[in-house]
């Protein structure tokens, strides 16, 4: 996994900035409802996108928590006196204090079933009746885009999906959860090219190719041969989902 409080600075640059924000601000709020007036940002990174919820629905109170001290610095210059740093799996507040809880790619890095487990159960635990919680799934899917790259990258050792569609909501049902509604937004600027997945690679982006691993360079050679190295191939479509807390 990457070093989040090494990739701070860098982050927002090499994930699409603005444009990409502005989509998943945009997405997220079309599955909140209107009426929400506080909302909980899980492991909202560098408050790129968390602090365009109040900025688009006038009145919403946002706050943000995330787990790395360099992130939570970034997010708290975005949103000054609005974000906390806290681990997702113990969140430091009370129980059934927020209209809507959302953890935009999160999910999918807790390799361990219990984490999802706690995760979820935290985020339903700090909201109200009736309140909403929204999260990405199955984001390993959704940068495979049919490209090139993907054809390389199929034959790489499988990686888990602690996100699949399925977990999450059998997770959320679990607690109380039941499913309302689904919305996608593109990841504008995340379209790989061949020259860049392959300083992924070698950076540790994924989980079951870690720096040093045998086949790092076998992946990377393949990737250098296929052409327009600097190209982006298409832009993935992530997905969010939508539960709602039962009475």
């Amino acid at each position: 996994m990457l070093d989040y409080d090494e990739e701070a600075e860098r982050y927002d640059v090499l994930r699409g900035g603005e444009p990409r924000a502005a989509a998943a601000a945009e997405a997220v709020l079309s599955l909140v409802p209107r009426q929400a007036r506080c909302l909980l940002d899980v492991a909202c990174g560098t408050g790129i996108v968390t602090r365009l919820f109040p900025r688009a629905r006038p009145g919403l109170r946002v706050t943000g928590a995330d787990l790395s001290a360099s992130m939570t610095r970034l997010a708290a210059g975005r949103l000054p006196g609005a974000v906390v740093r806290a681990d997702s799996r113990r969140l430091p507040f009370r129980d059934a204090c927020f209209d809507a809880v959302v953890s935009v790619w999160l999910l999918h890095l807790l390799t361990d079933p219990g984490d999802v487990r706690a995760v979820i159960r935290e985020c339903a635990r700090v909201l109200r009746p009736g309140g909403v919680y929204v999260t990405t799934v199955h984001k390993g899917l959704s940068h495979n885009v049919g490209s090139d790259i993907d054809a390389v990258l199929a034959d790489r050792p499988p990686s888990p999906v602690p996100d699949a569609p399925g977990t999450v909501a059998s997770r959320a049902a679990g607690q109380g959860l039941v499913p309302a509604g689904e919305a996608r937004f593109r990841g504008h600027g995340q379209g790989r090219s061949p020259r860049r997945t392959a300083d992924d690679l070698r950076r540790g982006w994924f989980v079951t190719l870690p720096p040093g691993h045998p086949l790092v360079d076998d992946f990377a050679t393949r990737l250098a041969a296929l052409p327009d190295q600097s190209r982006p191939r298409p832009d993935p479509v992530f997905t969010l989902q939508a539960f709602r807390r039962t009475p």
